[in-house]
């Protein structure tokens, strides 16, 4: 996997297949961007799990929050990590300690661990670096339209044919 460019089509497929998230490094801070993650995705028919030992036990957007991976009474599909590079590698091995293992692990922005990329898809877990699923989400589906951005996904115009 080129963990430099992610297509369309692989980042579309991961959003599709997981449908619960674990979020690990969540904040019930309304400034935090995990918090804002947790409530888009939440919004979009995603549950998001929150993962963070302080808040172990609070209600956070309708779910509850555990202090870790292994403290979530049910499968997860995706594991997405809202800690830095470093701490990143012991969340996926927590992450590939679980039974099932989650579909997708997914780092956010600045998040990248390239051993720990390996360790995942020697596993069969399919993985995302320095990317945001509430960003790829909207990109993909024509929200970032909305505030001026061209995603370059939408468009009125025909498509050229690649020669």
């Amino acid at each position: 996997m080129d963990h430099g460019h992610y297509s369309d089509a692989y980042l579309q497929g991961i959003l599709d297949d997981c449908r619960v998230i674990a979020m690990v490094g969540a904040s019930a801070r309304r400034i935090r961007p995990s918090w804002f993650v947790q409530s888009y995705m939440t919004g979009k028919g995603y549950r998001v799990i929150p993962v963070n030992p302080v808040l172990a036990g609070r209600e956070m957007l309708g779910e509850r929050a555990y202090a870790a991976l292994a403290d979530i009474p049910e499968p997860v599909d995706m594991v997405d990590i809202f800690r830095n590079s470093e701490a990143a590698g012991e969340v996926v091995d927590a992450a590939l300690a679980l039974d099932p293992l989650p579909k997708a692990i997914w780092m956010q922005f600045s998040v990248r661990n390239d051993a720990a990329a390996a360790r995942a898809e020697a596993k069969g877990v399919r993985v995302v670096m320095d990317r945001c699923p509430k960003v790829e989400w909207a990109r993909l589906n024509g929200e970032l339209g909305w505030a001026g951005f061209n995603a370059g996904v939408i468009s009125s115009k025909k498509r050229r044919v690649p020669q």
